[in-house]
């Protein structure tokens, strides 16, 4: 199963731009197309990161509704791994030092961008996050050895990587399992 890139911009043209560059300029360390999953609002692309696991989310900074900034604060909420690229069109130092310390955004790309420019920044940040991932592994595996972690606790940590929100289950009070929590507001 190829990983997946999660962009949201509310400019359609830009969108698929994103998604042209990166389905045909990169390609996973087992030689496979990235999928790339796009969205013109943000609310349904953090619908769709409380669903499956995201190796690296663009967003723009200017959108209506949710600035990119609030948007990647949420997904680094669901999915602390996930590598944040912001992209704008405006030079606002306030925006990208606040991407920084909310979102903590691992890059920023301007808008426009040369295909180059925009290939490395993206490959740089999901090496930095393939690393993160093996040192956390490791730790994980030492951690095991000296027994301050069960094995039971790394594979639980292993499976909410791979899918976002599956060790948390909310239990009703005759014992079953409940799928949605009619209480619960969905973005």
């Amino acid at each position: 199963m190829s990983e997946r890139i999660l962009i949201v911009d509310d400019e359609p043209h830009i969108l698929s731009a994103l998604q042209r560059v990166l389905r045909n300029g990169l390609k996973d360390a087992a030689g496979q197309r990235y999928a790339v999953e796009c969205f013109n609002e943000a609310a349904p692309a953090l619908a769709m990161a409380r669903e499956c696991a995201f190796a690296l989310a663009i967003s723009d900074h200017r959108m209506p509704g949710m600035t990119g900034v609030e948007f990647l604060s949420e997904l680094r909420r669901i999915q602390p791994e996930c590598g944040r690229i912001i992209l704008s069109g405006y030079a606002d130092l306030n925006a990208l030092v606040s991407a920084i310390n909310e979102a903590e955004i691992s890059r920023f790309i301007s808008k426009p961008w040369t295909d180059f420019d925009l290939l490395s920044t993206v490959r740089q940040v999901l090496r930095i996050r393939e690393l993160t991932l093996e040192n956390q592994r490791l730790a994980d595996q030492v951690r095991q050895q000296m027994g301050v972690l069960s094995a039971q606790e790394a594979e639980l940590r292993r499976l909410e990587r791979l899918e976002p929100g599956i060790t948390h289950v909310k239990w009703g009070s005759d014992g079953s399992f409940i799928l949605e929590d009619p209480g619960e507001v969905k973005l």
